[in-house]
């Protein structure tokens, strides 16, 4: 049946339960493992690292407490300031550690 007689002008669209070779290729792409290297790379970091920054939020306030009772004089503002920033940062990055769905994921 010619395209112009089911409405089409030019070409009609392929319907979608069609089997296109390329389709095949595309999906069993996607089932394999990245290749980049980059990708794996971090992916392999990223439990160790979760694992040293959800520590390193919990073992920080730790230090707080000899700066807050001997009073922030002098450069001990900085300081604490330095330790509660690295806490943020640490508490950012480690927040996901010990999610297994998380962790199988990757």
């Amino acid at each position: 049946m010619p395209a112009s007689a089911v409405g089409c002008d030019t070409e009609c669209p392929r319907m979608s339960n069609s089997h296109d070779p390329l389709d095949r290729v595309d999906r069993a792409r996607e089932r394999l493992p990245d290749p980049s290297p980059v990708r794996s790379t971090v992916a392999f970091l990223a439990v160790p690292l979760r694992f040293v920054a959800f520590w390193t939020a919990v073992a920080l306030p730790f230090l707080y407490v000899p700066l807050l009772l001997g009073g922030l004089d002098g450069s001990e503002p900085t300081v604490f300031f330095a330790l509660f920033s690295a806490n943020v940062v640490a508490l950012v990055v480690g927040h996901g550690y010990g999610d297994r769905s998380r962790e199988t994921a990757q």
